[in-house]
């Protein structure tokens, strides 16, 4: 198991966007204020030594990871029967 790897507003979209998840930067920002609630879209702290927004690399990957993973289980269409689909096959 690898140490955490904690990684700032600009690094997360970097992330992000190797994932095919392009995020300007105010949609970043707004994933990490807290809403009314005081809750934050993603989970971003405040770094206590630098007093920036940081978040864990793998948690950032593993929410996204998640909700894939969900989606796909509530479409009709799994990714595995798909390939029958479209093979030329009746």
């Amino acid at each position: 198991m690898e140490p955490p790897k904690y990684i700032g507003l600009s690094e997360a979209r970097d992330v992000l966007a190797s994932m095919g998840i392009e995020l300007n930067e105010r949609q970043i920002k707004r994933a990490a204020e807290p809403d009314a609630t005081g809750k934050r879209k993603l989970p971003f702290f405040v770094d206590p030594i630098e007093g920036k927004l940081k978040i864990e690399r793998g948690t950032l990957v593993s929410i996204y990871t998640q909700c894939r993973v969900e989606a796909e289980r509530n479409s009709h269409f799994k990714p595995g029967s798909l390939s029958n689909k479209f093979d030329g096959h009746r």
